[in-house]
């Protein structure tokens, strides 16, 4: 292979070396800074705790299986003597078939020196060969418990996949080029926007996604127009401008999630589900959850279901005379709504919602994903313990947590190009919303980690207490819409569906096509991605998708078909399109208003520092 040094003078070979010398020091600087921020830290030693105890338990089960070890061990011998042989036939000018190749969607190894060239081609067949044997070997592991065993599987897919040569500088043909090209300065830039991410980075590394000068809360997102008419230490409650002359009778309250914040439904006038649900004449309410502090440590799971859906059911009664709304949740905004709706049947106001939209929504926690290898018991301990010191979970933890559920994708190819290639991100809406962080209070999201993910308490019958009345989600009556998609990792379908099982009211279940975000904010002039309808709902999840019949196109239209034929939107009973502000109460600011513009290093009251 050419290193791309020879040939060059030298003042050419001075000059490389001084960027040499200078990328030396840039690492040095940075190691240095990264040993001020390391710190004793009780969530981090759990979760380290956990790998240990997962690898040793892997281990163990080898020790008691040492076949099975050899089996593996050989023939990923006799693989690589293969490969050796092929890599000889292809030198000798033979035209070889790959042994192995990349998975399909694997976007790692999409340029062509991989199969082109035979140093990078071996190399990337080389790694491809070890990932297949170390996932065959857990795979065929006997004597783990299942969930020690997924554990397993998850810790060691992540070191895999940190140990592609990808990663690296000198085994990712992209890089060397690049390097080549500009003397280093694509790793003296990458490493300024490293210093840069781990100044705005909690806990681990958030990695710049995207370019965020490009937009602005208010300016070229959550643009639909509306105002705020109340407010509480909580919640914001916007109520949108009409678009219509004539308006559904009764009012639309969305309650997001506040897990990231509410404006993925309100990203681009093309594909805005709030701008659709006003388009389509409907008096739209949202919820806007405040960016949580210390000072809001004490909050409950109970306190935002009274300052949240409660108190914004209150406000639109005030605003526009009705007494009932529809209630559209969203991710554990639903896990919330679902809550309340069950709290308000035990306390005799059920009547305050005509319907209830459960939006990829877990009420069924028996299968959290991937995202319960992180929420064992110790590591849980070790989460309360960080929140009852600071009052808070930082959002920027939670956001690297998540983007480990989808390493690949969400943290590695950033880092290939933002410090390797020494490119800036690409300006990206959805992007931008996802490392707009949001903080959890300590009082809230301990318990819902505890109550919902460890303990599955929801679905118990009395199993949450919620302002001292035991709730069951079995006695909701309300007629209810479940939609979830099929390719979600944070709320998998096989378990949203088993809270579609639990209500004794009306059920309608739709399963949408793609994942947690694009399957929910699918607008329908996209025409993309399709869904899933069934009349039945049997008590297996595969049962219901075996006998479920597909459409093309997105899934908002049915659920406009279900409000108007179900009666809920009151189709028979239009009355004129009510404006913000004249109610009882009146216009406290323009839409999005000021909660959902509160950043983390603001609420945290942080200084980032701006580095060049």
């Amino acid at each position: 292979m050419q290193s791309g040094v020879e040939g060059l003078s030298q003042v050419e070979l001075d000059e490389w070396n001084e960027q040499l010398q200078e990328i030396g020091q840039h690492y040095q600087a940075l190691l240095q800074e990264l040993l001020e921020r390391m710190a004793p830290d009780a969530a981090a030693d759990s979760i380290q705790a956990d790998m240990r105890e997962a690898f040793q338990a892997g281990a163990e089960a080898l020790m008691r299986n040492p076949q099975l070890l050899w089996q593996t061990q050989a023939r990923l011998i006799q693989d690589q003597y293969q490969l050796w042989q092929q890599g000889l036939s292809a030198m000798a000018g033979e035209t070889i078939e790959p042994l192995v190749k990349a998975a399909k969607g694997d976007r790692r190894f999409k340029d062509e020196a991989w199969q082109e060239e035979p140093y990078y081609r071996a190399i990337m067949q080389q790694y491809l060969l070890f990932a297949g044997a170390v996932e065959e070997l857990i795979d065929r592991l006997e004597g783990l418990p299942e969930q020690q065993k997924r554990n397993l599987g998850f810790y060691a897919r992540q070191w895999v996949n940190a140990m592609a040569p990808t990663n690296f500088i000198a085994t990712n043909p992209e890089v060397m080029r690049r390097t080549l090209e500009t003397r280093g300065q694509n790793l003296i830039e990458g490493l300024a926007q490293l210093r840069r991410d781990l100044a705005n980075s909690a806990d681990g590394l958030n990695v710049a996604m995207t370019d965020r000068s490009v937009f602005e809360v208010g300016r070229n997102i959550a643009v639909t127009p509306g105002y705020v008419i109340y407010e509480n230490e909580l919640i914001q409650l916007i109520q949108y401008t009409p678009t219509t002359e004539k308006v559904y009778k009764t009012p639309l309250l969305i309650v997001p999630p506040w897990i990231n914040k509410y404006y993925i439904l309100d990203l681009r006038q093309d594909n805005s589900f709030v701008k659709w649900l006003v388009d389509q004449g409907h008096t739209v309410f949202l919820i806007s959850w405040r960016n949580p502090g210390p000072e809001q440590r004490d909050l409950t799971w109970a306190d935002y279901m009274q300052m949240g859906p409660i108190a914004a059911m209150e406000v639109v009664e005030q605003a526009c005379g009705e007494k009932s709304v529809n209630l559209v949740s969203y991710c554990i905004g639903g896990t919330l709504a679902a809550s309340t709706m069950a709290y308000l049947t035990s306390t005799r106001r059920g009547r305050k919602v005509r319907s209830v939209t459960y939006m990829a929504t877990l009420q069924d926690f028996r299968d959290p994903g991937e995202l319960g290898v992180l929420l064992s018991e110790p590591i849980l301990q070790g989460i309360e313990a960080r929140m009852e010191q600071d009052g808070y979970l930082d959002g920027r933890s939670m956001a690297y947590t998540f983007n480990l559920l989808r390493e690949n994708d969400l943290f590695w190819s950033f880092y290939v190009n933002n410090y390797l290639k020494g490119e800036n991100p690409a300006a990206f809406d959805l992007l931008y919303w996802n490392t707009d962080g949001t903080n959890l209070p300590a009082g809230t999201h301990g318990w819902y980690l505890r109550h919902m993910y460890l303990e599955n308490r929801l679905v118990e019958p009395g199993g949450i207490e919620l302002d001292g009345v035991r709730i069951d989600l079995r006695k909701i009556s309300t007629p209810s819409y479940f939609v979830s998609t099929r390719e979600d990792h944070i709320a998998k379908w096989n378990s949203t569906y088993y809270g579609a099982l639990l209500p004794k009211g009306p059920v309608t279940f739709v399963l949408g096509g793609s994942g947690h975000i694009a399957g929910i904010v699918n607008p329908p002039h996209k025409n993309k991605y399709g869904y899933w309808t069934n009349d039945k709902l049997p008590e297996d999840h595969e049962a219901w998708l075996e006998g479920a019949e597909f459409h093309d196109g997105s899934w908002w239209p049915h659920w406009q078909r279900w409000m108007t034929e179900g009666g809920y939107a009151d189709t028979g009973r239009m009355v004129p399109a009510r404006q913000p502000g004249e109610g009882e109460l009146p216009r406290l600011e323009e839409a999005p208003g000021r909660y959902v513009r509160m950043t983390i290093p603001e609420v945290l009251g942080e200084v980032v520092a701006k580095v060049s």
